[in-house]
């Protein structure tokens, strides 16, 4: 839906401990939830703008974060496996 967020806790509300604690302990992890989350609200922001960007362009960007998305939650997967 346009305007949604899809911020990683939104998405991940299961794993909010996990991120949590990837966030503190892996400053690798941190960043791209930082740069995930970031992209996300610039996204929202653009939606609710009646997007003053390109169709190319917010497609773009929305493939970017669902690759992020699927590489963060992976590393989430791997992390929640070890506890």
């Amino acid at each position: 839906m346009i305007g949604e967020s899809h911020s990683l806790l939104n998405e991940f509300p299961s794993h909010k401990d996990d991120i949590s604690k990837l966030c503190e302990q892996e400053p690798d992890f941190a960043k791209q939830a930082s740069q995930y989350n970031e992209l996300d609200e610039k996204i929202r922001i653009l939606e609710l703008d009646n997007s003053p960007v390109s169709d190319a362009e917010i497609r773009q960007m929305k493939h970017d974060r669902s690759v992020l998305k699927d590489v963060l939650f992976r590393r989430i997967q791997e992390f929640a496996a070890t506890r």
